[in-house]
């Protein structure tokens, strides 16, 4: 096969060109399809640049826009369109310079044959490497007909193909959008989908349908259109992550967490930390986060429910500056909001932030997480994906669940309790006329962990455990009583 054929175009479209395994195959023709406003000729636009950056010439047909709106477009991004080469098919009412007449085409007055042929003189007058045709809607209705309009494409798929032109056919779908005539014909297809949430802005997704010779990232990718360009957030696939590390202890930050967790946290495991609203999940967190940073390490912490500040204020009155390890490089804190950041743009911003040297990752809620995705079940598979990837990492993830209830039986939103490897449950409860906290361990994989209760209190000193609450049964529940005895030394002292 000729050398030329082999090679790979780039799509231009940073993500996309992982999804396809290396881009388009140069020299064939490639199907984007899409629902007017999901982003077709942005991307038409950024592997035309892409082209023209590698020293390729591109050719934009154009039958449903106008060469000033694709410019406008182009402008909105911040790009120079100078060295592409615009063919613009227009109606009559557009045309204002008579000048330009013999440069423009009538596409509302020609048959489908002079369509084409003239698609084909500015095709051979420009020898583009690179065509986007813009869009086959219009095709279609000038075909008329399934049978006609599949010879069409066979025409110009084999026209293109001899002068080893890659080109990428655009298709609104807003004409017999059941029509897959051309999904045959194409070597690849991509499809681009938008939704539209209950509240929040639109999502944007696509996949690959088909690829010949070509093992591709199947299944749907999260995308977004910023000014710059598209942007595609390849499905995250933990498998093809992994480095060798050393699966060491870390320590706890008191004595007390040492024995109540078994001596530490093990390095690029995953501890969830269970309880209902004000128990203190969040600074909890931040004291594994504390530790981290002064063992040296860095730490992102990824915050969907709290305001940035508010935390950083209540995280210095239990002694943590949060502020000063931002400053030092050693913390990021990054504000998520779920209305307008989807799934896959998350994890890849934690991917991100761990390629680069985090180890140890705050997820803070997975309840915020799950406003970002109403799917339980789809939550649950990008959770396994994204704790199994910092597993591979060496890289400890702590995500905290907020609960429903204060005291008793309490409910989950989402029950991850079985991807995680350590489960920390934080609960309310009454005793000597005061409502106090206590702390226990429910699972630990990797060792041995202590099986008692313990109160714990939150103050200037940071997180504080008490004793091991022996004296008591029916914490969990939230009205304990005592066991044999009025003895209450077990109670940490109030401090008042």
């Amino acid at each position: 096969m000729d050398d030329h054929l082999t090679g790979q175009a780039s799509t231009g479209v940073a993500g996309l060109d992982d999804v396809l395994n290396g881009g388009l195959t140069k020299g064939r023709l490639f199907l984007l399809e899409g629902h007017p406003g999901t982003g077709k000729t942005t991307i038409g636009l950024q592997f035309l640049l892409a082209g023209r950056d590698a020293g390729e010439r591109g050719l934009y047909v154009t039958m449903s826009e106008t060469e000033n709106e694709l410019r406008a477009t182009a402008a909105s991004h911040g790009w120079s369109l100078d060295g592409l080469e615009i063919f613009e098919l227009v109606p009559p009412e557009n045309l204002l310079d008579e000048a330009q007449q013999q440069s423009l085409l009538y596409s509302s007055d020609l048959e489908l044959g002079e369509t084409t042929s003239r698609i084909f003189e500015a095709f051979e007058r420009i020898d583009p490497d690179r065509v986007v045709l813009d869009s086959l809607s219009e095709i279609r209705l000038l075909a008329q007909n399934s049978l006609r309009y599949r010879r069409q494409i066979l025409t110009l798929k084999h026209y293109f193909a001899r002068s080893d032109a890659t080109v990428l056919m655009l298709d609104d779908m807003t004409s017999e959008s059941t029509d897959k005539t051309v999904h045959s014909v194409a070597h690849g297809v991509l499809q681009l989908d938008e939704l539209s949430p209950d509240y929040g802005a639109e999502r944007r997704r696509l996949r690959a349908l088909k690829y010949r010779g070509r093992q591709f990232r199947g299944g749907y990718h999260d995308f977004v259109i910023r000014a710059g360009g598209v942007q595609v957030y390849p499905r995250l696939v933990s498998g093809e992550h992994g480095e060798r590390f050393e699966r060491d202890m870390l320590r706890c930050p008191s004595p007390e967490f040492d024995a109540l967790l078994g001596g530490g946290i093990e390095r690029g495991s995953s501890v969830l930390v269970l309880g209902p609203a004000g128990t203190g999940k969040s600074l909890l967190a931040l004291t594994f986060v504390a530790g981290a940073v002064a063992r040296g390490e860095r730490a992102a912490m990824f915050i969907f429910d709290e305001e940035r500040g508010l935390l950083f204020q209540r995280a210095l009155g239990v002694g943590i500056d949060m502020q000063g390890m931002v400053d030092s490089g050693h913390l990021v804190v990054e504000q998520i909001d779920a209305a307008q950041m989807t799934p896959g743009e998350f994890t890849a911003r934690v991917r991100e932030h761990v390629e680069a040297g985090v180890r140890t990752v705050v997820i803070d809620s997975l309840n915020g997480y799950q406003a970002a995705m109403p799917e339980e079940q789809a939550l649950v598979l990008h959770i396994h994906e994204l704790l199994q990837f910092l597993n591979r990492r060496g890289a400890t993830a702590f995500l905290t669940v907020a609960q429903h209830g204060l005291v008793g039986d309490m409910k989950s939103p989402v029950d991850v309790t079985y991807l995680a490897d350590t489960v920390l449950l934080l609960r309310y409860f009454e005793a000597a006329g005061r409502v106090r906290r206590a702390i226990s361990v429910v699972k630990k994989r990797a060792s041995a962990h202590e099986d008692t209760i313990r109160e714990y209190r939150l103050g200037s000193q940071g997180f504080q455990l008490g004793e091991p609450l022996t004296q008591f049964q029916g914490v969990l529940r939230g009205v304990p009583t005592l066991a044999g005895t009025t003895d209450e030394k077990r109670l940490m002292p109030d401090q008042s």
